[in-house]
C-alpha cells in the first residue's frame, strides 16, 4: 500500500491551469486568444459589415446568453460532469415567465421568481447525478427533453409578448449615446466573479482537484458531492437568468427560445481549453472561445451562410476541440518519451 498522503495525491494530480501563471495564458488558451484576434481582424477587412459599431453590438447581445451559460458549465465540465439541459432550462424559465406575466405578475417579481426556477431545475440535475450517482450525461439528456416538454405544455406553440417596453428597451439598449450594449458591464462583471471564483479562491482549486481526481479530493476533505450539486443549482439560477434576458431581447416567451443552444455553449467550453475528461481549464480561454464561436457565427450570417451550414461549422468545432488538445498532448508525450530514450542510449 502506499503511503502517499492524501493531501499529497491531491497536489500531485491538481493541474497546472488551476491558477494563471502571471496573469498569463499558456497553451491552448493562449492560442485560442490569438486565434480569436486574428479572426476578428480578418473577418473586419473581409465581411461586409462586420467591423462595424452596430453589427458589434448586435454580436455582444449574441454572445452573452452563451457567455452567460458557458461560465457555470465551465466549472461542471472542469469537475469532469456536464449539463446538457441548459438550454431547455432557458426555455422553461422562459415559458413560465410567460405564464406569470399572462396571470398579472409584475416583471419586478416574476424575473427573480424565474431565476429561482432556473435553480430548482439545476438542483433536480444535481440531485441525480451526486444523491443518485447517475451519470452526468444521461441525466441531462433525460432533463434536456422533460425540461424542454414542461416548457411546450406551459405555452404550447403560442408566444407571449406584450413587454413593458422601459425592460425590453434597457435589454438591446446602448449605454448612453455609444455603441456599447447596456448588458456589456453586468456580463464583465459576471465573467470576473466566475474568473475570480475559480482560479483564485479554495472553491476553485477543490474544483480543479475534484475533476483531476475525485476520490483523492473526498480523501482530502473535499465535499466532492455537495460541490457537483450546488454547481448545478448555479447553473440552473444562470439558465433562469438566460430565460429572462432572452424573453426581454425577442420580446417574446416560447416554449423553444434556445434550442440548440446547447451544443454552441458546450462547443464554446471545449474549444477555450476545457478538458472534456476533467481537471483541466481556464475561464479566460472560454470566454475567447466564446468570443471566437460566435463571432465565426455572426460572420458566416452576413456572408448569406445557411442556418444549417452554421449547425455543421459549430459541430465541427466541437469535434476539433475535443480532438486537438489530447492529439498535441499526445504528440509531446511521444517526443518526451524520444527524448528521454535518446538520452538513455549510450553513446559509442
Amino acid at each position: 500500500m502506499s503511503t502517499e498522503t492524501a493531501p499529497d495525491r491531491i497536489t500531485a494530480t491538481r493541474p497546472a491551469s488551476g491558477r494563471l501563471r502571471s496573469g498569463r495564458l499558456i497553451g491552448w488558451d493562449g492560442a485560442i486568444v490569438l486565434v480569436t484576434l486574428v479572426f476578428i481582424a480578418v473577418a473586419a477587412v473581409t465581411v461586409e459589415h462586420f467591423g462595424t459599431s452596430r453589427n458589434a453590438g448586435f454580436l455582444i447581445l449574441d454572445l452573452t446568453p452563451v457567455l452567460l451559460l458557458a461560465l457555470p458549465m465551465t466549472l461542471i465540465i472542469v469537475t469532469g460532469e456536464i449539463d446538457l439541459s441548459v438550454a431547455s432550462m432557458v426555455g422553461l424559465t422562459s415559458s413560465a415567465m410567460g405564464v406569470m406575466w399572462n396571470n398579472g405578475l409584475p416583471l419586478e417579481t416574476i424575473m427573480p421568481l424565474c431565476v429561482v426556477i432556473g435553480a430548482v431545475l439545476g438542483a433536480v440535475n444535481g440531485i441525480f447525478v451526486t444523491a443518485l450517482g447517475l451519470p452526468s450525461l444521461a441525466v441531462t439528456i433525460g432533463t434536456l427533453a422533460l425540461y424542454r416538454g414542461l416548457a411546450y405544455v406551459l405555452l404550447g406553440d403560442t408566444a407571449v409578448a406584450d413587454y413593458p417596453r422601459d425592460f425590453t428597451s434597457w435589454t438591446i439598449g446602448n449605454i448612453g449615446a455609444s455603441s456599447v450594449p447596456n448588458v456589456l458591464i453586468p456580463l464583465i462583471v459576471v465573467s470576473g466573479i466566475f474568473a475570480a471564483a475559480l482560479h483564485a479562491t479554495p472553491v476553485g482549486r477543490s474544483v480543479f482537484a475534484a475533476g483531476a481526481n475525485p476520490t483523492a479530493a473526498a480523501f482530502a476533505g473535499i465535499p466532492v458531492g455537495r460541490l457537483k450539486f450546488w454547481l448545478y443549482v448555479v447553473s440552473g439560477a444562470v439558465a433562469g437568468l438566460v430565460g429572462v434576458f432572452w424573453t426581454l431581447r425577442y420580446s417574446s416567451a416560447r416554449a423553444d427560445n434556445a434550442a440548440g443552444l446547447e451544443l454552441t455553449v458546450v462547443a464554446a467550453v471545449l474549444l477555450g481549453g476545457v478538458s472534456i475528461f476533467g481537471g483541466k481549464g481556464t475561464l479566460p480561454g472560454v470566454v475567447a472561445g466564446v468570443v471566437l464561436l460566435t463571432s465565426l457565427q455572426n460572420a458566416l450570417r452576413l456572408a448569406s451562410v445557411s442556418t444549417e451550414a452554421l449547425t455543421v461549422v459549430t459541430g465541427s468545432l466541437l469535434i476539433v476541440s475535443v480532438l486537438a488538445p489530447n492529439v498535441v498532448t499526445s504528440a509531446r508525450a511521444a517526443l518526451a518519451r524520444r527524448r528521454a530514450r535518446l538520452r538513455m542510449t549510450p553513446t559509442s
